[in-house]
């Protein structure tokens, strides 16, 4: 699996398997060479999961996650892991930086968060659209709050 071994590589995976072992959880495999930390005891990120390398953390057990009924979930969460693949530790800094713009634009640092957005919003149980804040809407779009596409 080339994104399991990038994220070994780059360290990003590393970085998962520390926080789990920092926090307790018991680590299991998953899915296409994908960890699942089970049981996080700790305030999550907004979610139910999170994704750090080729781990996923989730509050619930492996098996809550892997059920056939969370399948875009945990495909969501994958796809993240293919993202660390990618960036490497730049991740971090560019995931808060979009998470940053999205709340600026929209109050949700989802909606309008480009990681998010790549690994499926629907999928990460995050709404498809929100309105633009008053500025951003002058700024960029329509009076329905949405931005035009490109070329209209």
């Amino acid at each position: 699996m080339t994104r399991t071994t990038l994220t070994a590589v780059n360290g990003t995976t590393l970085v998962g398997l520390l926080v789990a072992l920092g926090t307790g959880t018991k680590v299991r495999r998953g899915r296409h060479g994908v960890l699942i930390a089970e049981n996080f005891r700790f305030r999550m990120p907004a979610g139910s999961c999170f994704t750090v390398g080729s781990v996923i953390i989730t509050n619930r057990p492996a098996e809550w996650l892997l059920a056939e009924e969370r399948i875009r979930l945990f495909t969501h969460e994958s796809r993240h892991a293919s993202q660390y693949a990618f960036f490497g530790p730049l991740f971090w800094p560019a995931y808060w930086l979009a998470c940053g713009w999205s709340i600026a634009l929209t109050k949700s640092y989802g909606v309008r968060n480009w990681f998010e957005k790549n690994a499926g919003l629907a999928d990460g149980h995050y709404p498809l659209e929100l309105p633009l804040r008053p500025w951003a809407q002058k700024m960029f779009g329509r009076e329905d709050g949405r931005t035009a596409p490109p070329g209209t």
